[in-house]
C-alpha cells in the first residue's frame, strides 16, 4: 500500500500564498482614491462586458482584480447580501464594513479549506459626508481585511503605482485633478524601459460616489464625459507663456487654444471656425 505523501501545514499554506499572488499580478491593476467629491474608481479595462468595478448598494462601490468569475461571483453575493439586509432593516443599515467582514469570512474559509483559493483582491469601498469619512476596505485572497485611508492599490504592480500617487494625494482635490492622478500612476508602470505610458479613455473603466447625490450614488463615466474631463486634465499646461516672450508680440493662435491677446484685439474669425467640437471617444472604459 502506497503511503500518502505528506506535506507540513505551513509549506500548504504557503504554495497556496504563492499561487494566489502569482494570479492577481498578472491582472491589470486598480486605483481608488478619495476625492472632494467623493470615492473615484479608475481600472485598466480593455473589455466592454466584464466589469472590473460595479455597485453593491446605495452608498457602497465594488472593485476587483484577478479571475473574473471568481470575482464576479463575490460581486453577486456582496449585492444579494445587501439587498436582503436593507429590505429586512432599513437601507442605512447596509455598511461597507459589514460587507467586507463577510468577503474576509468567505475568502478565509476559501484559502484554508479548499485546495485551491481564489486568485482575487477586491476593494469595498463606502463614501461618507466628508472625505474623513470615506470608508476604503481591502481584502485580499486569503480574508485578510485592511482598513485603507485614502488610497487603495491593487493588481500588477500596486506598490509601485501606489508610491506614485501617495504622495501627490490630497483630500480637497477635483474629480478632475483626482482622474488625472489616478491616471498617470496606472500608466506609470508597465512601459517599455520603464518609461511612463499613455492611457486613452477606451483602455479605462471608470465610475464614482458622489457624496453629493442622495439615494444611489453609483455612476460610470464613459464616453465624452470621461474624454472631456480627461482632455481638460491635459489641456492646461499648454497655456503657460514660454519664458522671455511675455513682452513680445505673438501671433494669433489656432482656433483650438485660447487666443493670446498680447498684440491687441484678435481679428475676427470666419463663421464656422470657432471651438473644436471633435471630442469624441470611445464609451467604453473597460479592460480585462
Amino acid at each position: 500500500m502506497a503511503m500518502q505523501f505528506y506535506a507540513s501545514p505551513e509549506q500548504i499554506m504557503r504554495d497556496r500564498s504563492e499561487y494566489a499572488r502569482k494570479g492577481i499580478a498578472r491582472g491589470r491593476s486598480v486605483v481608488v482614491l478619495s476625492y472632494e467629491g467623493g470615492v473615484l474608481f479608475v481600472a485598466e479595462n480593455l473589455s466592454t462586458a466584464l466589469h472590473k468595478v460595479s455597485e453593491i448598494y446605495d452608498r457602497i462601490g465594488f472593485a476587483a482584480v484577478g479571475r473574473y468569475p471568481e470575482f464576479e461571483n463575490l460581486r453577486s453575493a456582496g449585492v444579494r447580501l445587501a439587498d436582503l439586509h436593507g429590505y429586512s432593516y432599513a437601507r442605512r443599515d447596509v455598511t461597507g464594513r459589514q460587507i467586507a467582514n463577510v468577503y474576509a469570512r468567505t475568502l478565509g474559509a476559501i484559502f484554508t479549506e479548499q485546495q485551491k483559493p481564489f486568485e482575487v483582491e477586491i476593494c469595498v469601498a463606502e463614501v461618507g459626508a466628508t472625505v474623513e469619512d470615506d470608508e476604503l476596505y481591502r481584502i485580499t485572497y486569503d480574508g485578510s481585511v485592511q482598513d485603507e485611508p485614502g488610497l487603495v492599490t491593487m493588481g500588477g504592480q500596486s506598490d509601485a503605482i501606489s508610491g506614485a500617487i501617495k504622495s501627490r494625494l490630497r483630500p480637497d482635490q477635483t474629480l478632475a485633478e483626482a482622474l488625472k492622478l489616478a491616471v498617470e500612476g496606472l500608466a506609470s508602470v508597465g512601459g517599455e524601459n520603464s518609461q511612463p505610458r499613455k492611457l486613452t479613455a477606451n483602455q479605462l473603466e471608470v465610475a464614482i460616489l458622489d457624496r453629493n447625490r442622495s439615494g444611489r450614488t453609483f455612476r460610470r463615466l464613459t464616453g465624452l464625459a470621461l474624454t472631456a474631463i480627461l482632455e481638460d486634465t491635459t489641456a492646461k499646461p499648454a497655456a503657460t507663456p514660454e519664458a522671455g516672450l511675455e513682452d513680445k508680440p505673438q501671433p494669433p493662435a489656432s482656433p483650438s487654444t485660447p487666443a493670446d491677446n498680447a498684440s491687441g484685439p484678435a481679428p475676427s474669425t470666419p463663421e464656422g471656425s470657432g471651438e473644436d467640437s471633435g471630442k469624441a471617444a470611445d464609451d467604453n472604459g473597460n479592460d480585462e
